[in-house]
């Protein structure tokens, strides 16, 4: 049965039972993108098992630093690209995408001739994967009826899959570029120039497209002939959107439909249990969002085709004769197999995301030893919601990091900030058109001055609070970066940061670090991870958090009340009861899911309802 397929009856049996996996996937998990650099190698360790995962191409130095070493690991040409070099950092983005694209041949090559060659890691691959997958099937046929090497090379050639080598753009992040004082035209700007190496690269896969729309963006996509569907209905380069909610995809969707251009994915993830920035929603909890999909879903596959036909005729290029593929997945704090499953088979998602747990697996993410352990040992009360971004959106840490100390030791000193060699988010233009990091010493330096100057007007209380304000933002460039340069013993250069890492709620229930093979089985439910008991169901922990949003809302609104607080106010409060109700009927008996959990979840909703009331 396809996962695109609705599925309406509410008494669901057990996903083992079914076979939904679409064929074109190996695994129906991939790992999402974290940081700049916990995932900016993970095709290169995974994707030969068929897991897709997602690489950060807002650091351009790092990449270059990366397919500087990777070519040496696996002895390719290597030319360097330097600053002074026109186009430089798309440039650097194409050549090690081409280098990651290269060595993911060569090991999906190894790993086949591997198969082909022995049975016993035939039986160490099935291990691997989920029960219903058709692959699983074949392979087991083989071994059973004792078929000939060429029927496994067949079954192989038509059923696995490597991982996609995908990469994620941050729309927002769009740092203009000067010449003197005069801006350069957009296509020179940072989020434009990565879409440019993307594009130019001889990967297949898709840019996910995160935090907001950027209609210049989205616009330059127009100029790459890869994004549009050839004639046997392929799309050589794909655009995945990562959203918040229904509504933003149908907008978004239509935008880009209009351009001729198709979205072949949207990437539901919670607002609040997810690591890195948090992007709190009006309310939206994730359950309802993903029934918004799931009952909205034709509606957004027909609005969009229609659009999209119209745009290509008009723009003189291929239509196609019937609608392209579109997936729908969601991630964020998804952490046992039960959740997995049930999100597969009762919402009918394409995929399931798999974040943060992977930070515990070696093979799977660059993460630095001391880091990883600062992970494994965390607990609920270690990670939180911090304001070190100089985005200035609520970014997920975790406390004991090497990044803190540092900058607590310059703030002692009376030398907060940091040097600001990347600049990638010098967004801010409070003190220069060409705009300043909020995490500089530069910007700091100059916001210090102001507050000083209104010193006398605050009390100390309200002084202090603006001045920790200032000096809380983390050089996240370089911050975000180091762990892979230790990871894999490249030098780091310049001002000592120490390591940035953005973990979702979720890692305090991973406690140790686990081999690919184990977190594999983990989300397949063949071993348990997971040792505390008191992990609460994903849909309660995402709830909870919006129950502390709400209050911490309700605060500001009593400290200063105005209409469009009382209004924003209302709505999270609506919105956030609608959603205890539909978990209240979600989580009926009639659910085959869950049943240990049943009751102890319908108190939490209660318990969550009366303290909003």
């Amino acid at each position: 049965m396809s996962s695109i397929l609705r599925i309406k009856n509410k008494k669901l049996a057990p996903l083992e039972n079914t076979n939904i996996m679409s064929n074109y996937k190996t695994h129906t998990f991939h790992i999402p993108v974290m940081g700049l650099a916990y995932t900016i190698d993970s095709p290169i360790r995974v994707a030969h098992q068929g897991i897709s995962s997602v690489i950060s191409v807002m650091d351009d130095e790092l990449i270059e630093r990366m397919n500087n070493f990777y070519c040496q690991e696996f002895k390719l040409p290597y030319k360097e690209i330097t600053n002074k070099i026109e186009d430089f950092r798309a440039k650097r983005i194409t050549a090690y995408l081409n280098t990651v694209d290269t060595i993911v041949t060569k090991k999906c090559s190894e790993i086949k001739k591997g198969l082909l060659e022995n049975k016993k890691s035939v039986e160490d691959f099935i291990d691997s994967l989920p029960n219903f997958s058709e692959l699983k099937s074949e392979l087991n046929t083989y071994l059973e009826k004792n078929h000939s090497v060429n029927y496994l090379k067949n079954v192989l050639d038509d059923f696995f899959q490597p991982g996609s080598i995908d990469v994620n753009i941050m729309t927002k992040v769009d740092r203009e570029h000067y010449k003197g004082k005069e801006a350069l035209p957009s296509i020179h700007n940072d989020a434009h120039a990565a879409l440019r190496g993307f594009a130019n690269s001889n990967v297949k896969g898709s840019v996910v497209l995160s935090a907001g729309m950027n209609p210049r963006l989205y616009s330059y996509f127009e100029e790459f002939e890869s994004f549009y569907p050839t004639e046997k209905n392929y799309l050589e380069k794909k655009i995945i959107l990562k959203v918040s909610d229904y509504r933003s995809a149908f907008i978004q969707g239509q935008q880009l439909a209009k351009k001729g251009l198709w979205v072949s994915e949207y990437r539901i993830e919670s607002g609040l249990n997810c690591g890195g920035h948090a992007f709190a929603t009006d309310g939206q909890l994730m359950g309802t969002i993903l029934k918004s999909f799931q009952e909205k879903r034709n509606e957004l596959i027909e609005t969009t085709h229609n659009l999209l036909c119209k745009a290509l005729s008009e723009k003189g290029k291929y239509v196609p004769e019937k609608t392209l593929n579109l997936l729908i997945t969601a991630q964020g704090g998804v952490g046992t197999a039960e959740e997995h499953d049930f999100l597969l088979k009762h919402y009918a998602i394409d995929s399931v995301g798999w974040g943060s747990p992977f930070l515990l697996v070696p093979e799977a993410t660059s993460t630095d030893i001391n880091t990883r352990n600062l992970l494994a040992q965390a607990d609920e009360s270690d990670l939180y919601l911090s304001n070190i971004s100089p985005l200035g959106v609520p970014f997920n840490t975790v406390r004991g990091t090497t990044n803190e100390y540092i900058k607590q030791k310059r703030i002692q000193k009376n030398n907060p900030g940091s040097a600001c060699p990347r600049k990638y988010l010098a967004l801010d233009k409070s003190f220069s058109q060409e705009g300043t990091c909020t995490s500089s010493r530069k910007h700091q330096k100059l916001a210090l001055a102001e507050l000083e100057k209104q010193k006398n007007q605050l009390t100390e209380e309200a002084y202090q609070k603006e001045f920790e304000k200032i000096v809380d933002k983390s050089c996240l460039c370089i911050g975000l970066a180091n762990a892979s340069y230790l990871d894999l013993g490249i030098e780091i250069k310049g001002e000592e940061q120490g390591v940035v890492i953005c973990p979702g709620p979720n890692i305090a229930y991973f406690t140790k670090e686990a081999s690919l093979k184990d977190m594999t089985k983990h989300i397949y439910g063949k071993v348990n991870l997971i040792e505390t008991k008191e992990r609460p169901h994903f849909f309660i922990k995402e709830l909870g958090m919006y129950i502390e949003h709400f209050k911490k809302e309700q605060q500001d609104y009593e400290s200063e009340p105005t209409s469009i607080k009382l209004k924003k106010l209302n709505k999270l409060k609506d919105n956030l009861l609608e959603g205890i109700e539909y978990y209240k009927n979600l989580f009926n008996p009639e659910l085959w899911y869950f049943t240990k959990e049943k009751e102890k979840i319908q108190n939490k909703l209660s318990e969550f309802k009366q303290q909003l009331n």
